[in-house]
């Protein structure tokens, strides 16, 4: 028979009195009794500061999280958390700092190719781990590694939640702040107010999105990073909706150059890096804006040359400002058509709320719901009400 709870707690007490484990545990006298003899079932907050106060090294909590009937699979569970919670508690070698450093980069690259309610669960899961990493002392290197992995997973978080739709990813942007400053990384906050300058231009807040995209551009300073090389292009194409013409065409100028002098390494598919692909479609977003339509076909079809199939989100992105295009030069019906072709294209766990924004933009500029077809079945795709313009689109002044 495993040993159960109470007889585990009885055996790491040791010589102890009931008494003193009470007080280190900050709980009453017959809660530890009457768990020792199985009287009552612990809870993991008992178990945890019973576990603490023991030096159990996870072995309480695993126990709690195991009941007597519990089925095998459930064991294993328990089993599993409390080796995590153990090794966790170990001294932190250069490996395990290497290993946390990969996961958080894999994290990265998942973003471009996998769905955002798959990613969510993982994402949460490996937080929790290196939560409980952080929990225990290390050295002042360690910790420094430790705090920037922090806030890179901050900053998968708040994107996470922004293409779901979810406004809670503005918390996790001051979480990731917070953990850069920290950290003393300007590389690092850089990338995160460029990240978070997104959420601010996909929100409407054009003026926030151009404040927050200068400000991680100053910040990297002369540093040939990330931050300066996702914000260029967004500062460009917040201009280029307020009709900014001549301040946009500086940004991308700017945007260029970022990215002739990012290291190759983080010239790749990944929400820590940027690629000509990405510059390429956020180039044509901004002159699709302008009316410049020549020039934003231009730079459309070098996106979708560079893009790998994979790559749903931006794909998807680029090819509906080539219906916003078709509607700027008067071609009503191909721009819903190809909107709608867009949509109906992309796997469903791919529609995430950020594409379906940027969709109803498209049906917003397009009128004649009621005598052109094609407009019709787009407003009916993304179930808006047969009125003339989407007023939600609308409101954004896009």
């Amino acid at each position: 028979m495993p040993e159960s709870f109470g007889e585990a707690l009885r055996r790491l007490r040791g010589s102890r009195s009931v008494r003193d484990v009470a007080q280190l545990a900050a709980c009453g006298k017959t809660q530890v009794s009457d768990l020792e003899l199985g009287k009552r079932q612990p809870t993991r907050t008992i178990a945890r500061a019973l576990d603490q106060a023991l030096g159990a090294k996870g072995e309480l909590i695993a126990l709690a999280d195991t009941r007597p009937d519990s089925s095998p699979l459930d064991q294993a569970d328990a089993l599993q958390r409390g080796l995590r919670q153990a090794l966790a508690a170990g001294p932190l070698t250069d490996a395990s700092l290497d290993e946390w450093e990969y996961t958080v980069d894999r994290h990265g690259r998942a973003t471009r190719y996998r769905p955002e309610g798959e990613l969510l669960p993982e994402l949460l899961a490996d937080f929790t781990d290196l939560r409980l990493v952080l929990t225990h002392r290390q050295s002042a290197m360690a910790r420094k590694r430790l705090t920037i992995a922090v806030a890179r997973m901050s900053g998968l978080m708040a994107l996470t939640l922004l293409k779901l739709g979810d406004e809670r990813s503005r918390a996790w942007w001051r979480t990731g702040r917070a953990a850069a400053t920290a950290a003393e990384d300007r590389s690092a906050l850089s990338w995160m107010y460029a990240q978070e300058a997104y959420q601010l231009y996909y929100g409407g807040d054009l003026e926030g999105a151009v404040e927050l995209a200068t400000r991680a551009q100053q910040l990297a300073g002369g540093l040939p990073c990330v931050g300066p090389a996702l914000a260029a292009p967004l500062e460009a194409r917040a201009r280029a909706i307020m009709q900014q013409r001549d301040d946009a065409g500086e940004a991308l100028t700017r945007a260029e150059v970022a990215l002739e002098r990012l290291p190759e390494t983080e010239r790749t598919a990944s929400a820590f890096g940027y690629s000509e692909s990405q510059l390429r479609f956020h180039a044509g977003n901004a002159w699709t804006h302008l009316g410049e339509t020549d020039r934003a076909a231009e730079e459309q079809a070098r996106a979708l040359e560079l893009y790998p199939r994979r790559e749903h989100t931006d794909r998807a992105l680029v090819a509906l400002d080539q219906a916003i295009c078709a509607e700027i030069n008067g071609d009503t019906a191909g721009a819903a058509a190809s909107a709608t072709a867009t949509i109906l294209a992309l796997p469903e766990e791919h529609r995430s709320a950020l594409i379906v924004y940027r969709a109803r933009e498209v049906a917003a500029r397009v009128p004649g719901a009621r005598t052109v077809p094609e407009v019709r079945v787009l407003r009916e795709v993304l179930a808006l009400p047969p009125g003339e313009r989407d007023s939600d689109a609308d409101r954004t002044g896009h």
